[in-house]
């Protein structure tokens, strides 16, 4: 069993799991900042991939609602909708 440094012995849970989060992110981000270095296209062939995964599994979505397949501007309308919800948010919360 570990026992916890003099520091963190007081700590709640919750703090103790931020720390330990913490510790493992600064780990890791060296991790993943050597593996994109060395693997650029690989991982701009993925982040491609999962971009036009999920932009075809949305035109696949679409193609199967009867209302949305059948009347392309609702999908526009909604489209400028979500856009418009989503930047009101977005200023509400800065």
């Amino acid at each position: 069993m570990v026992k916890p440094s003099d520091q963190h012995q007081h700590e709640t849970f919750f703090e103790h799991a931020k720390h330990v989060e913490q510790d493992i992110e600064k780990k890791v981000v060296t991790v993943q900042q050597n593996a994109v270095q060395k693997f650029p296209f690989l991982f701009l062939g993925l982040s491609t991939f999962g971009g036009v995964a999920v932009f075809y599994g949305f035109e696949k979505i679409i193609d199967r609602t009867p209302y949305l397949a059948d009347n392309p501007l609702g999908i526009l309308l909604a489209g400028f909708f979500v856009l418009v919800l989503t930047g009101a948010l977005y200023r509400k919360l800065n």
